[in-house]
């Protein structure tokens, strides 16, 4: 593939293969992707079994195994998976990044991951299917595609090198050969989870990693709204007292009536409550 773009942070201008310089996190990821590849070739199917995802497994023996849900996206079932995953990688991941920051692309990334293998958990519970193994970052790479086909929509991808695509339909087209020509072996619910999950992210503006905030914000009003009501109670109970001091000065304490001298005698305590608490 080869693309014409403006990223700024590429050498040069027109066409070129790729988008230029690897990004912090795409590099990261590179580099855990292909250090995890070798230890599975090092230490053998046992490790492979251990970290990558088993509907089965998960909840015959939950929680014992929840963790392969993050860290099945980091194994891979061969050189050509490992290599072509990285590589969709670093052609449309790295412009994201740099876009976003790496903080909030890394978020991204790691949750497209993480929901294309809670989806094939869920169709294993409803339709008992998925009952092998689940390895491959497809899903957080599918979560990357929809991010780059909804902001870049009209940039130009050049398909082996010879056919002008619009990334508006050549991504479209590229996950339809892949759901086409993928093969029985293929998970194909992880690949829609991490789609789903970035048309979710982007298109309906949920960021769950946000989620926190918006707790903290909901806390935050509920807070500004007792204080004001407090703050308005205040000063309607100082508005009374002035009205009732006022009637004082006119016709004297002694004819005022019982309620305001009750009411007089409740505030005056409250304050006092009040500047004890604050000398505490």
């Amino acid at each position: 593939m080869r693309f014409n773009s403006g990223n700024r942070h590429s050498r040069g201008s027109g066409l070129r293969i790729g988008p230029g310089s690897i990004s912090p996190f795409v590099k990261i990821m590179l580099i855990a992707n292909a250090a995890v590849f070798l230890l599975q070739q090092l230490a053998g199917v046992r490790f492979t079994l251990l970290l990558s995802l088993s509907p089965d497994l998960f909840y015959e023996q939950f929680p014992n195994y929840i963790y392969q849900v993050f860290t099945y996206m980091f194994l891979h079932g061969g050189i050509w998976h490992l290599v072509f995953n990285m590589f969709m990688l670093w052609m449309f991941g790295t412009e994201i990044e740099y876009t976003w920051g790496s903080k909030t692309f890394a978020r991204f990334y790691l949750l497209c991951g993480i929901t294309g293998g809670v989806l094939p958990l869920v169709t294993h519970s409803i339709f008992s299917t998925g009952s092998g193994y689940i390895l491959g970052a497809s899903g957080a790479i599918y979560g990357v595609l929809i991010a780059y086909w909804l902001m870049f929509p009209e940039r130009m991808l050049y398909l082996y090198f010879l056919f002008p695509v619009k990334v508006k339909y050549a991504i479209p087209g590229l996950m339809l050969l892949g759901l086409l020509f993928g093969g029985a072996g293929v998970a194909h619910a992880a690949h829609l989870g991490g789609a789903l999950f970035a048309l979710a992210y982007l298109k309906l503006d949920w960021h769950l990693f946000s989620f926190g905030k918006r707790i903290r914000n909901l806390h935050y009003k509920r807070q500004t709204t007792k204080l004001n009501r407090r703050r308005q109670q205040a000063e309607d109970i100082m508005n009374r007292v002035d009205s009732i001091l006022d009637k004082i000065n006119e016709v004297g304490i002694e004819n005022i009536s019982k309620a305001d001298r009750k009411f007089l005698e409740d505030a005056s305590s409250e304050l006092s409550q009040k500047k004890d608490k604050q000398k505490r």
